[in-house]
């Protein structure tokens, strides 16, 4: 039987994932579980935006990509939270054609640090509260998500039409719906993925 070569996205996966034992991380789920929770991440991120798309700037208000990425981050560690950052809207591109391509690298670079923020210091944090650290890696994750995203335009991609009041309205202002939803439906995730043995703490 003719063997069927790896993919683009499996070739992605394996790559980050060979770093994964540079640094200690839980050994609760087996590294099989980790790269089904993640692959069902990268779909969620790429299919959970389309229900927003026929409603203009939902996307930028509602954030529905974010979730996926910042929950793998968290539930499977940095390698998979980072290769679901870097993949969910390369996906999403090619399949919907959302993100547009003009928007394409500053958002693959701020889902990036999402996923991999999340995944690193929840971690590395463990204040004995379950819920305190899930809570610190997101804000932590959102805030220099957003600081990569916005240096980046800056800097970058869009120099010279991007200014600090641009970014604070679109990060934060425009985006507080968004925030607000995540902070809220994250951690119950997490617990519920917990309660049901999926996960464990």
């Amino acid at each position: 039987m003719k063997a069927f070569a790896p993919t683009q996205s499996e070739r992605a996966f394996t790559a980050i994932f060979m770093f994964e034992g540079s640094l200690t991380m839980s050994k609760s789920m087996t590294q099989t579980k980790r790269l089904v929770l993640a692959a069902l991440c990268v779909a969620l991120g790429v299919v959970l935006p389309v229900a927003f798309h026929s409603v203009a700037n939902a996307g930028s208000i509602f954030l529905p990509m974010h979730i996926p990425v910042l929950l793998c981050g968290i539930i499977c560690g940095w390698p998979y939270g980072l290769a679901c950052g870097l993949l969910t809207p390369l996906l999403s591109s090619l399949i919907t054609g959302m993100p547009p391509m003009a928007y394409l690298p500053s958002m693959v670079c701020e889902l990036a640090v999402y996923g991999f923020t999340a995944g690193l210091i929840k971690q590395l944090v463990k204040t004995g509260k379950p819920m305190l650290d899930i809570y610190i890696a997101l804000v932590c994750a959102m805030l220099l998500g957003r600081i990569t995203f916005g240096a980046l335009n800056a800097l970058i991609f869009r120099a010279g039409e991007y200014s600090l009041g641009i970014w604070a309205t679109s990060a934060f202002v425009t985006a507080l719906p968004g925030i607000v939803i995540q902070l809220a439906i994250i951690p119950v995730l997490v617990l519920a993925l917990q309660k049901a043995k999926i996960i464990q703490a």
